[in-house]
């Protein structure tokens, strides 16, 4: 306080996903495949220095030729910004009672890409009184808002308790199961909505995770098994029992890696073999899963969709920058935002006097 001025505190709030580059190239898709194997799959593998870089090396190769063969760019970073973007509106446009003693500002970073997101951390944590991390990503687990975590405590240590929060938990939220429901009923196309009567299947889709470890035991990392199994039931009983359902069942479609263990059971592939049998004339896919469209959702799984030959089949994207989650998301940062300024002033206040 200045001459009976309090200064607002000023917050920071940090957008981020994993991140892929937008121009494919060899050399480009190099760091991110190297940066991949370091956080990610070294929790699940031992992987020597020397041997990331010969698997990075072929990753990237391989990533260049298929998405080159497919003339697939990611969309993920211009989705990202695009949704800070719409983020940032919404808060300026809010007419919350923490705006008058906070100031808010918005970035986007990335655990793969620059702006990376430790990085931004290292940089905002001196000149803000807080920041605010949002993984998009609806279930949390050390393969997803771990990645973030793991990022906070690296670069904050003992500070990150009262200077940072992590946004988690976002699959328990009544409010998002309604917004997808809606959400997804209002892209089904035409031609899926004309087989009303038949059997028409629908694939939520999500990361796979593992189970166990290469020996058979479970794994030693927090992969949220639990916290996906039951967002997939608590989505499924919500969209069955919606006015005008026209799905005959939904199923789990896990996209999963192929090394560490055993991984989630339940894939795509099973899920589309299971709806032939069941003669499924329509199969549409939602990722569910992610908050952005990025390859692993518009090139991986929409190719499988593609390439199984449904009569009828659409892929539903991602919730991206879709005006209710804007406003959805801008009212649980405000919350998160209001808890941190709670906490810091409760750590601020004097001791009592004996």
């Amino acid at each position: 306080m200045v001459d009976g001025f309090v200064r607002k505190k000023r917050y920071a709030v940090v957008v981020t996903t994993y991140g892929e580059v937008d121009k494919v190239t060899v050399r480009s898709l190099w760091p991110s495949s190297r940066r991949i194997l370091k956080v990610v799959t070294s929790q699940i593998s031992r992987i020597p220095d020397l041997l990331i870089y010969f698997i990075a090396d072929y990753r990237s190769t391989k990533h260049y030729v298929n998405w080159k063969l497919s003339r697939y760019n990611s969309s993920l970073i211009s989705i990202n910004r695009a949704q800070t973007s719409m983020l940032r509106k919404c808060i300026e446009a809010a007419e919350s009672p923490l705006l008058s003693s906070v100031e808010v500002e918005v970035f986007d970073t990335y655990y793969f890409v620059p702006p990376y997101l430790d990085d931004t951390i290292l940089r905002l944590r001196s000149s803000y009184d807080g920041i605010l991390v949002v993984p998009m990503f609806p279930v949390e687990s050390a393969f997803s808002c771990g990645i973030a975590c793991r990022m906070v405590l690296e670069s904050c240590d003992d500070s990150a308790f009262g200077l940072v929060r992590v946004m988690s938990k976002l699959w328990k939220d009544e409010q998002l199961h309604r917004l997808y429901v809606d959400y997804l009923f209002s892209q089904l196309s035409d031609s899926v909505r004309s087989r009303t009567g038949s059997k028409i299947g629908l694939v939520l889709v999500i990361h796979g995770t593992l189970v166990k470890d290469r020996n058979g035991n479970p794994p030693t990392v927090f992969t949220g098994l639990e916290e996906t199994c039951a967002f997939f039931e608590v989505m499924k009983q919500r969209i069955m029992a919606a006015p005008g359902n026209i799905f005959t069942d939904v199923r789990q479609g896990c996209m999963n890696h192929s090394r560490g263990g055993e991984w989630t059971s339940d894939t795509i592939e099973k899920a589309f073999e299971e709806f032939k049998r069941e003669g499924c004339e329509a199969v549409v896919m939602f990722p569910y899963g992610f908050f952005a469209d990025n390859s692993e959702t518009e090139h991986d799984a929409c190719g499988r969709l593609v390439r199984e030959g449904f009569p009828v089949f659409q892929y539903v994207r991602c919730i991206n920058n879709d005006q209710a989650f804007g406003k959805w998301l801008t009212e649980k940062v405000l919350h998160e935002l209001q808890l941190l300024l709670n906490l810091q002033t409760a750590f601020e206040l004097p001791e009592p006097k004996s």
